[in-house]
């Protein structure tokens, strides 16, 4: 699959087949995550893989209840894990590494969706209880959480047109 093509045909999966995934497809997903860019190259970013049931449980719980993300087989969660002392000041630790973990959910959906897998970018849950789910450290903070699995369903989805969502300055 070309890139252009997965971009365009990858689709948000909530629904997963009870099949593993599997450590080797974990890690090739991974891969992808730390190939992403990252400001200044400091990748400011730690990749939290869940396939405990009672852990999943918990984060779904913390995702408002989103019990997807208890059903898939895995879980990848993307932390950003900013430096105390960025080169780049406040704008580093509060935007940058969280558009640099951005990038990563983004390689993860993409290369997965290659595979064949479903995933879903799941943005909407309660930082503190998902922070504490991870076990994360101080500083560390939970951006997405992306169930992973074979797609039970295909999935759908609409896009605004382009020229609503464009503008140009000539």
């Amino acid at each position: 699959m070309k890139v252009y093509e997965a971009i365009l045909t990858r689709r948000s999966i909530r629904c997963f087949k009870p099949t593993a995934v599997g450590r080797e497809r974990l890690e090739k997903l991974l891969e992808a995550a730390r190939w992403a860019p990252s400001a200044g190259n400091l990748q400011p970013w730690v990749f939290v893989v869940v396939t405990s049931e009672e852990v999943k449980a918990n984060l779904a719980a913390g995702a408002l209840g989103q019990r997807f993300v208890a059903e898939a087989p895995a879980v990848i969660a993307v932390v950003a894990a900013p430096l105390e002392l960025s080169p780049y000041g406040r704008r580093g630790r509060e935007l940058y590494c969280l558009q640099d973990t951005a990038a990563a959910v983004q390689n993860v959906l993409l290369a997965a969706h290659e595979m064949g897998l479903g995933t879903c970018w799941v943005g909407a849950f309660d930082d503190e209880a998902v922070a504490r789910a991870l076990g994360l450290k101080r500083g560390e903070r939970p951006v997405a959480l992306i169930p992973i699995g074979v797609p039970a369903e295909k999935g759908s989805s609409s896009r605004r047109p382009l020229e609503e969502v464009v503008r140009w300055i000539t």
